[in-house]
């Protein structure tokens, strides 16, 4: 007989750990793009870039891609390395495309004020940063150990 899938709530560290993976990843596609578009000058002279190719490439691609992820594998690459995933709060499921978006527009909200929504999941119960709590889900990876079970449905 099949025992259920123990899950842990994934903190901090761990969660930074994939967040550098993602950006240096990000970092990877973009440059070469905005290399393309500005030039070597531009791009070294620390100009301020602006225009829509700007706010394309670096606003709006990046928010493509990592929605893409989290509909295809609920996960950034960042988190598939570390084993973790992004699932609905309250049913342990796949969340939906409306709590994607709320999620990741809640990266601003957690960002502005001194980064204060993102240092939350270290002190919250459930590991939550303010974009998880926007948007209705929590991060999860198959037991290690974690203190805290994860509960669904609270």
């Amino acid at each position: 007989m099949n025992e259920p899938i123990e899950y842990e709530y994934v903190g901090f560290w761990l969660r930074v750990w994939a967040s550098l993976i993602d950006t240096v990843l990000m970092l990877v596609v973009i440059f070469p793009i905005l290399f393309a578009i500005y030039g070597r000058e531009q791009l070294a002279s620390g100009v301020t870039l602006s225009g829509p190719a700007n706010i394309l490439v670096s606003y709006i691609l990046p928010a493509a891609v990592v929605i893409a992820f989290w509909q295809a594998r609920q996960a950034t690459p960042g988190k598939m390395a570390i084993g973790a995933r992004i699932v609905d709060a309250k049913t342990g499921g796949k969340p939906s495309f409306k709590q994607e978006a709320i999620r990741y527009l809640g990266y601003f909200v957690s960002t502005f004020p001194l980064c204060l929504g993102l240092i939350w999941v270290g002190i919250d119960k459930r590991k939550q940063g303010w974009h998880d709590k926007l948007a209705g889900t929590v991060v999860v990876r198959r037991k290690h150990g974690g203190a805290e079970p994860v509960r669904f449905g609270d």
